[in-house]
């Protein structure tokens, strides 16, 4: 009896189970199993499986303090994925649970859902493609359950999720309707309050309505429950209180984020400090107790993996304190950590060229700059921005090293015999003292390399386990790999320098002309391969001072022309007025040439009004109007309109008539025009366009060896405009292909021209046969023809019909120009147009004639 009851309640129990894994009826049983089912097992496997991918999205997520931060910490990234793929395996296993719940779990009957738990299934659905950033799927999943599930209580959490959606596919104007729609007519719990507002603020954030942003941060802070999420959107309340200007108000914002100290994690703390540090107020705010303050924050052991931002808030305040070389020392202390932040290593090295710039190293300033661009994002408008700094530096290191040399120079011309003795004699004594040096440290180390004594270095020593790398000598003891000797590789140092000199780490570096430091020619590459007995005499080096009166004439001619450059430079680049002021005077007060003291004196007279040395421009503006009434700078000064208008003789206006003359093939007046505007125009940046004009006017009318002549002229002496980088492009990758002056086979072209050959005619009389053969040449329909008078040389002018199909088609036209009513019987020559462009690049038509 027993085991008939017993068989029963199995029975029982077997049909109850069956009966309710049924999804089609609508019973209590039914509608339990299968909510418990997917509550307690699906759903909550799932919602595991989504937290792990959360907090893996969030560990991978590196935030940029030094710009706004979101509001979400989460980077969307541009990788593309085929249906059915996925970015992360934990939301795939969410996804999948959540399609699970639906399909096995729910209860569909007659178009209603009997499971609660389904509306639960699909916003888990939807976060997980929301956080594998599959977007529209994830609308479609939030979409679903507001359609479907009206009366959910999961309905305002899937509002506000369907609008974090939208603000991610940049449908920032609806996802704030619908989420100020919300806040104004639903009653929201405290977190989804703090969600709505957290998602309406960054929306704001995005149309750049940033005032808006800070109400909702503000309310998204005080009402979530998570630290983390307070202590970020007090964060960016700050950052935003920042960028209008209100300092106090986003030190309280700050403070919020320090109180929580060790509730949130340190980055958000140490941030918080350092951007409350930054707003500190050097002028008025107790500069003791600051300093002391940025110290402990040096010293705090906890603080270690932030030294480089520490380091780099303490430099910016000993360079606002005018301590300009304790900044220098913790720039670099900053740059030394090895810090990813490649912002930050770019912010280091920009401020450090700023500083070498400011202190005249523009060689260093350049390096500084090189370096910034290194770590920064290519093409970005900071990266643009440096470059176009890095290039106007080339010009400033090219002027500047000129006058550095010259002016060497020139006061070695000017010392008396006496003088210029005892500055060699010092010099020699210099390099006596540091020859003794080498000497002692080459015989250490030779010492030391025989005895195979090795001197440690921890700071360099590599080891692989408990083994160090190196070489075992025969002995039996270790030796490290020479490369580890400091002593083996500084002798090695000197022993390149004592052979060839400072090169430059680049190919070709035997050749002499890639020493680092080209223009110190009175320094080492001087001594570089002369005798011992040269190097420590006083006259040998006497006897390189030039003595010669042209070579002492062009050295300052140079200096001259350098000044001029570096004062407009200096003016119109960098604004650096103060320098521009101290070149140009200094230029005046060298007793330039003639061409140079109108221009520099309207510079500097341009310079003063911008420091606002009123007197000054008054003085130097009367100068040039008294002393040169006639000039162009008078015309100006006396009416400043006609600035703004660019007067006809402007050096704009002329060379745009200038060019006009080229267009109408009036060559040799281009030539003789260009050469009277680059002397009378010396030192304006148009100089080159007409050098460029002048090349290119020569090379039509005395061919290919003239244009190569003029373009490497001005590829040597305008190397650092752009006018000179190009012609130096054109030096080495044009001028090849255009040195080409073997005819081609007429049978491999296709287009050719008939030449008309007109020698010492006047202008009337080609332009009436150009008239009468275009007359002729428009009665021909089944070729598309045309007439140009292109110049050959001084004396020779080609009226060419271009158009024709073949060289026997070429002479065929001719042949019948003359049978028709024009009675066109003057010679002609056929030729193919690849053969007329080398006849007039390289002007060899008695070549071709006698070829053909």
């Amino acid at each position: 009896m027993r085991i008939s009851i017993k068989s029963l309640f199995v029975l029982f129990f077997a049909v109850l189970i069956v009966t309710s894994c049924s999804r089609k009826n609508d019973t209590f049983i039914n509608r339990n199993f299968h909510a418990l089912g997917t509550k307690y097992n699906v759903l909550y496997n799932g919602n595991i499986a989504l937290e792990n991918g959360r907090e893996n999205v969030d560990n991978a997520f590196t935030d940029n303090y030094w710009d706004l931060l979101p509001v979400e910490r989460m980077e969307t990234t541009e990788d593309f994925v085929l249906p059915g793929q996925t970015k992360n395996s934990d939301f795939e296993r969410a996804e999948e649970k959540a399609i699970k719940a639906v399909q096995k779990h729910g209860m569909n009957i007659k178009g209603k859902e009997y499971n609660p738990q389904i509306d639960e299934a699909y916003l888990l659905l939807g976060k997980a493609r929301y956080f594998d950033q599959r977007f529209i799927p994830a609308v479609e999943a939030f979409n679903y359950i507001l359609y479907k599930y009206p009366a959910s209580d999961k309905i305002n959490e899937a509002k506000i999720w369907r609008e974090k959606t939208n603000i991610r596919l940049e449908n920032n104007e609806l996802a704030i309707k619908n989420l100020k729609r919300l806040l104004r007519l639903e009653e929201l719990a405290d977190q989804d309050l703090a969600d709505a507002t957290a998602a309406l603020a960054q929306a704001y954030i995005n149309i750049k309505a940033k005032d808006s942003a800070l109400t909702q941060l503000a309310t998204a802070a005080n009402l979530t429950k998570k630290n983390n999420e307070k202590a970020r959107y007090n964060y960016i309340r700050g950052q935003l209180y920042n960028e209008f200007g209100y300092k106090d108000s986003a030190n309280i914002a700050f403070d919020k984020v320090i109180d929580l100290h060790r509730k949130v994690p340190r980055a958000y703390y140490l941030n918080a400090l350092l951007a409350k540090a930054s707003n500190f107020d050097i002028n008025s705010g107790d500069v003791l107790a600051f300093s002391e303050y940025l110290t402990a924050l040096e010293e705090d052991r906890e603080n270690r993996p932030f030294l480089d931002k520490i380091y780099y808030r303490i430099a910016e305040f000993h360079k606002q304190s005018n301590r300009d070389s304790l900044a220098v020392s913790y720039y670099n202390k900053s740059l030394r950590t090895s810090s990813g932040d490649k912002q930050l290593r770019a912010l280091d090295y920009a401020t450090l060229g700023d500083m070498s710039f400011d202190t005249s190293e523009y060689k260093n300033a350049g390096a500084y700059y090189d370096s910034t661009m290194n770590n920064m994002v290519v093409n970005s408008k900071p990266f643009r921005t440096v470059k176009r700094k890095r290039e106007n530096l080339e010009d400033v290191i090219y002027y500047e090293s000129i006058v550095q040399v010259n002016d060497s120079i020139l006061d070695l011309v000017n010392l008396s015999d006496t003088d210029r003795v005892a500055l060699f004699t010092t010099y020699i004594d210099k390099l006596k003292a540091e020859a003794e040096i080498l000497k002692q440290q080459d015989e250490a180390a030779l010492r030391n390399a025989n005895a195979g004594i090795v001197i440690p270095n921890t700071a360099i020593n590599s080891t692989v386990g408990n083994r160090s790398v190196g070489i075992n000598p025969p002995g039996g003891g270790k030796q490290e790999f020479y490369f580890y000797n400091p002593t083996t590789v500084a002798y090695g140092k000197n022993e390149f320098s004592k052979n060839w000199g400072d090169r430059s780490l680049k190919d070709n570096w035997r050749l002499s002309n890639t020493r680092s430091n080209e223009l110190t020619v009175q320094g080492n590459d001087l001594v570089a391969d002369v005798s011992e007995e040269e190097r420590y005499d006083p006259e040998f080096y006497i006897s390189k001072i030039p003595s010669d009166q042209k070579v002492i004439d062009s050295l300052a001619k140079d200096r001259n022309y350098a000044y001029y450059q570096l004062g407009v430079i200096y003016k119109e680049k960098f604004n650096e007025y103060g320098l521009a002021k101290e070149k140009l005077k200094t230029l005046l007060s060298n007793t330039p040439e003639e061409r140079l003291v109108l221009p520099a004196k309207y510079n500097l007279y341009k310079t003063y009004v911008l420091l606002d040395e009123t007197n000054a421009a008054e003085q130097m503006k009367t100068d040039i109007i008294t002393n040169n009434p006639e000039s162009r700078y008078a015309a100006i000064l006396l009416n400043p309109k006609s600035e703004m208008s660019k007067d006809e003789n402007s050096p704009e206006s002329i060379y745009e008539r200038t060019y006009t003359n080229y267009e109408a093939q009036d060559f040799q007046d281009v030539i003789d025009q260009s050469d009277t505007y680059i002397l009378e125009f010396e030192g304006d940046p148009l100089v080159p366009k007409f050098e460029i004009l002048k090349a290119s006017a020569k090379g039509r009318l005395y061919g290919f060896e003239a244009y190569k002549e003029s373009v490497n002229f001005i590829a040597l002496n305008y190397p650092n405009s752009e006018e000179g980088k190009r012609a130096q492009e054109i030096m080495e990758k044009i001028i090849p292909v255009l040195a080409k002056d073997d005819f081609e086979d007429n049978a491999l072209a296709a287009r050719f021209n008939v030449l008309y050959q007109f020698e010492n005619a006047s202008t009337e009389e080609v332009d009436a046969f150009v008239t009468k053969l275009n007359e002729e040449v428009t009665q021909i329909r089944y070729y598309e023809l045309s007439v140009s008078k292109d110049i050959y040389n001084k004396n020779t002018i080609f009226v060419v019909v271009h158009g024709l199909k073949s060289i026997e088609g070429a002479s065929g036209f001719a042949d019948l120009l003359r049978e028709r009513k024009a009675n066109i019987t003057m010679p002609y020559i056929a030729i193919s147009s690849p053969n007329y462009e080398i006849v007039q690049r390289h002007k060899n038509l008695n070549e071709y004639l006698k070829s053909n």
